[in-house]
């Protein structure tokens, strides 16, 4: 009775420790995280980023009692990745570099729990902690090309679309010309909004309501094509919109159909997970039958 319940203090001063830190943590790292979360609320391609500390903090609040019974076991290897964490930041600072200085936070977060919590603790919060890099815009030089390349592909698959429909159509390289309208697929366009936060929203919804572990992963990975279709479907959808009224092709409406090919895209991936589910259970009971 008596080990338990120092096992419980030590565990409960290990937390009241971390949350020292990362209040220490914070206000270091307070111009960057400013800057992070005025991003956020500018740029449309990370609107989600307000979601995922709230996210991540639920999950942790969720296993509390199972943290808080967990023994601290202090590594002092957490300290050298705090110390690299504080490195890169410094060097980010210098090269003004802000996936580094942002990238610096989350790993020194990592670190304290290591540090402070032990190795056993920081398994048990390595999603949380691994959701954090979501909050973080991907460097340019990568979302650039990521970017040009989705608008090829979605303006390749709108012409085909449109082909089979029988809407006369032009491609030069990421512009439709259509009877009545010029459509160009611009980076607002090009879908990488909707990858960026249904990838994240895939590892949630993954993490919730599915237990094993490759599904988990074709559910990852499945948000690629899901995300590249139903973005070639919105500008399909724009094209053939245009051609009854052109003002159609941007506004108000152009926008509202960016949120409800974003909630159908959800859906297909909700489905799809059913979907892997109903052929799961198909081939055990076909394993079944063959064993007996």
């Amino acid at each position: 009775m008596t080990t338990a319940v120092e096992a419980s203090r030590k565990a409960q001063f290990a937390w009241s420790e971390i949350a020292w830190f990362g209040a220490l943590a914070t206000a270091c790292y307070a111009p960057v995280l400013l800057a992070l979360v005025r991003q956020w609320d500018s740029d449309p391609d990370m609107s989600h980023g307000f979601f995922v500390p709230l996210v991540a903090g639920y999950l942790v609040w969720t296993r509390r009692r199972q943290l808080m019974a967990m023994k601290a076991d202090p590594n002092w290897w957490g300290l050298a990745v705090v110390a690299y964490g504080a490195f890169q930041l410094w060097i980010g600072t210098l090269a003004v570099d802000l996936f580094l200085t942002r990238t610096a936070f989350v790993i020194t977060l990592i670190g304290a729990v290591w540090l402070l919590c032990g190795t056993r603790i920081l398994r048990a919060l390595a999603f949380p902690l691994f959701l954090c890099f979501f909050m973080i815009p991907i460097p340019g030089v990568i979302y650039n090309s990521v970017t040009f390349r989705l608008q090829l592909v979605a303006s390749d698959l709108a012409e085909h679309a449109l082909d089979l429909l029988a809407v006369p159509v032009l491609r030069e390289g990421n512009v439709l010309v259509l009877p009545n309208q010029v459509l160009s697929v611009v980076e607002a366009c090009s879908g990488i909004r909707s990858l960026l936060s249904l990838t994240f929203l895939s590892l949630v919804y993954g993490y919730f309501f599915e237990t094993r572990r490759s599904i988990r992963i074709v559910l990852f990975l499945a948000t690629v094509p899901i995300a590249i279709v139903a973005n070639a479907s919105r500008v399909t959808f724009t094209g053939i919109m245009t051609q009854l009224k052109p003002e159609l092709a941007e506004g108000a409406f152009h926008t509202a159909s960016g949120w409800v090919i974003f909630m159908v895209a959800l859906l297909i991936l909700i489905l799809f997970h059913q979907a892997l589910l109903r052929s799961w259970r198909y081939l055990e009971s076909r394993r079944g039958h063959a064993i007996s």
